[in-house]
């Protein structure tokens, strides 16, 4: 079965980096679009960054110039590199395969003022 396990999260100043990682099997990972999700409490789940299967990329305009989505498809791995993180980026992140009902379990990100 499908299986998406991200890692990487935790707590973090403001102005700090992490990079997410989010390693998928049970497909073949280069045929699909990839995507970080988050959510917030009290909010909806959003799209922060996509990328096609071919490396094409999109951003959310909040995150755009700070947040860098890349992927490995010899390992199966796509990726979130955060920087100047803010307090409002405070949500749990959620790995998932675009246009499917494949997701990860989440892993929390917490920004400290």
């Amino acid at each position: 079965q499908v299986q998406l396990v991200e890692s990487g999260g935790g707590l973090v100043q403001s102005g700090g980096s992490l990079r997410l990682s989010c390693t998928a099997s049970g497909i073949i990972f280069s045929n699909y679009p990839m995507g970080w999700y988050r959510q917030a409490p009290g909010k909806q789940r959003e799209l922060v960054a996509g990328i096609t299967h071919i490396g094409s990329t999109n951003y959310a305009d909040s995150v755009k110039g700070r947040f860098t989505i890349s992927r490995d498809n010899a390992k199966n791995v796509v990726y979130l590199q955060m920087t100047s993180l803010k307090p409002e980026d405070t949500a749990v992140y959620y790995c998932a395969v675009i246009g499917n009902s494949y997701w990860g379990q989440g892993t929390q990100v917490t920004v400290s003022s």
